[in-house]
């Protein structure tokens, strides 16, 4: 396993574990990061009713990062973790 896919698994271990729940904004790039590092570009199948507001922001969030490389979207899920533990 290389250094950052440690990094990036201690990181999803410490975002359980921050001071703080981050606010929604960071909640939907700490999911979308994830996924995009985990499952890379979300296929665009049946995406999620117009009512559902948590899906669908969670879903438009993901799909922002389509064509991110995983090892991008794990530095920055990284970095983000970094800097709400700071908080």
């Amino acid at each position: 396993m290389t250094d950052q896919k440690i990094d990036f698994e201690n990181a999803v271990a410490q975002s359980k574990q921050l001071p703080s729940r981050p606010d929604n904004e960071n909640l939907l790039r700490l999911y979308s990061l994830y996924k995009q590092a985990t499952e890379g570009d979300l296929t665009p199948e049946n995406p999620p009713g117009i009512f559902d507001f948590v899906a669908r922001a969670k879903y438009d969030a993901w799909l922002k990062l389509k064509g991110t490389p995983a090892d991008h979207a794990m530095q920055a899920y990284i970095d983000l973790v970094k800097e709400l533990a700071e908080k």
